[in-house]
């Protein structure tokens, strides 16, 4: 996969019986410990199942189905059982812009289940990527690869748009709150009061608490702490950084109340974490 994805775009049909051909690679049995990658991921599920692990959550993926893995989130591959499965990774360059802005929408995602003409019509835009990955002299290979590559991921993106509610049925509540959220992704790291989000959403802070609490159940300041939390098990999870330098990382200067604040959001100290995970 990394000699392929030189152009920033790669894609694959692979199947279990096959897997012992790309265990030779180290690239390859990589992907079964936890990473995050600097490309978008998407998942095709033709048959079987293949059970995988992004952000902590266990995921099995059922025939018929497509995932989407975003390039922030740590994942790893847990099992591939009896499973036929096309992956596809694109890189922000190669992605039309419209595109690359609604992924960053629709995270976290989780398995779609698809109906039987949507599935067709997006296994036949694979399999012409497929066909044009493997014709590298074609005079305008790298164009008609991200083309249709480009193409395969937008209708991905549509099927994740269908079943989201549309913005013109949204309440005044849920319009407030995804706005949040969407702020929260781009802030998280240095904006840790709800007041600093109301004022950028140019309403009050018990407005905000009222629309998101009674969206999601849950009020503005649990948002924030799980999103810095979750940004702490990634890093923990991914790199060797030490906790102290997470804590820098995510906007605390004082360590101590970092370290209380994990071990209250997740139900153990940051090290116990790690250890578990690296287990």
């Amino acid at each position: 996969m990394t000699a392929e994805f030189g152009t920033g775009i790669f894609i694959e049909k692979m199947a279990s019986k096959d897997i012992h051909l790309y265990e030779q690679f180290e690239e390859f049995n990589s992907i079964k410990q936890s990473h995050r990658d600097e490309y978008h991921l998407f998942f095709l599920q033709e048959k079987g199942t293949t059970t995988i692990e992004i952000d902590f959550k266990k995921h099995t993926v059922k025939p018929s189905s497509v995932l989407f893995v975003h390039q922030n989130q740590v994942h790893r591959i847990l099992e591939f059982k009896n499973a036929t499965v096309c992956i596809w990774a694109i890189s922000n360059e190669n992605l039309n812009p419209e595109y690359l802005k609604l992924l960053g929408d629709i995270t976290p995602a989780k398995p779609l289940a698809l109906k039987q003409d949507t599935f067709s019509i997006i296994s036949k835009a694979v399999s012409l990527c497929i066909n044009l990955s493997d014709r590298k002299n074609e005079k305008l290979y790298y164009s008609l690869l991200k083309g249709s590559c480009n193409t395969l991921t937008g209708l991905v993106i549509s099927q994740y748009l269908v079943q989201s509610k549309p913005f013109d049925k949204l309440s005044r509540y849920e319009i407030v709150t995804k706005a949040f959220k969407a702020l929260l992704e781009r802030n998280f790291a240095t904006a840790k009061r709800p007041t600093e989000y109301a004022q950028q959403l140019n309403i009050s802070s018990p407005y905000l608490n009222e629309c998101v609490k009674n969206t999601t159940g849950h009020s503005v300041s649990h948002h924030i702490q799980q999103r810095i939390i979750l940004e702490a098990k990634r890093l923990l999870y991914h790199s060797d950084i030490s906790v102290k330098e997470i804590a820098t990382e995510l906007g605390y200067d004082d360590y101590p109340y970092f370290s209380r604040l994990f071990t209250k959001v997740s139900g153990m100290t940051a090290l116990a974490f790690r250890n578990k995970n690296h287990d």
